[in-house]
């Protein structure tokens, strides 16, 4: 599979199955603009991450890969975006084992950590949007 990756890849998430195919789809992603093996794993390990929140929390949404370059530096850019409940308090969200789902509440807090830039916003009642990028 050849990747064009002066375009866009999104993800729609409505199932379980369709975190698997955003995970896999930024694997490769990754892998076609460069990365390492183990930065591919990291960008897919983040994506399945927010993928499963969208699909736990938020029951659909969207990720977005985009090949991003900087004039100094490039990288990869994913955009998970919901419409669903919104997180009421993102600071406990990112905090290591808070959950509001009975989970181990790792993930935004990992997926931070795996990643070089990382931003969310949410409303409570419209939804959350994160974005996060890996640099080469």
């Amino acid at each position: 599979m050849t990747l064009d990756t002066q375009k866009s890849l999104k993800f729609q998430v409505y199932d379980e199955v369709d975190v698997a195919y955003a995970a896999l789809g930024a694997k490769k992603y990754a892998q076609a603009i460069g990365f390492n093996s183990p930065s591919q794993y990291m960008i897919s390990t983040a994506v399945s991450e927010l993928a499963r929140n969208i699909y736990v929390y938020a029951k659909k949404g969207t990720v977005l890969l985009n090949y991003v370059d900087d004039e100094f530096k490039q990288g990869m850019q994913v955009i998970a975006d919901d419409f669903g409940p919104g997180i009421v308090d993102i600071e406990k969200a990112l905090l290591d084992t808070y959950s509001t789902g009975g989970t181990m509440g790792v993930g935004l807090p990992g997926t931070k950590r795996l990643m070089d830039e990382f931003k969310i916003e949410s409303i409570v009642g419209k939804g959350t949007k994160v974005t996060i990028v890996k640099w080469l």
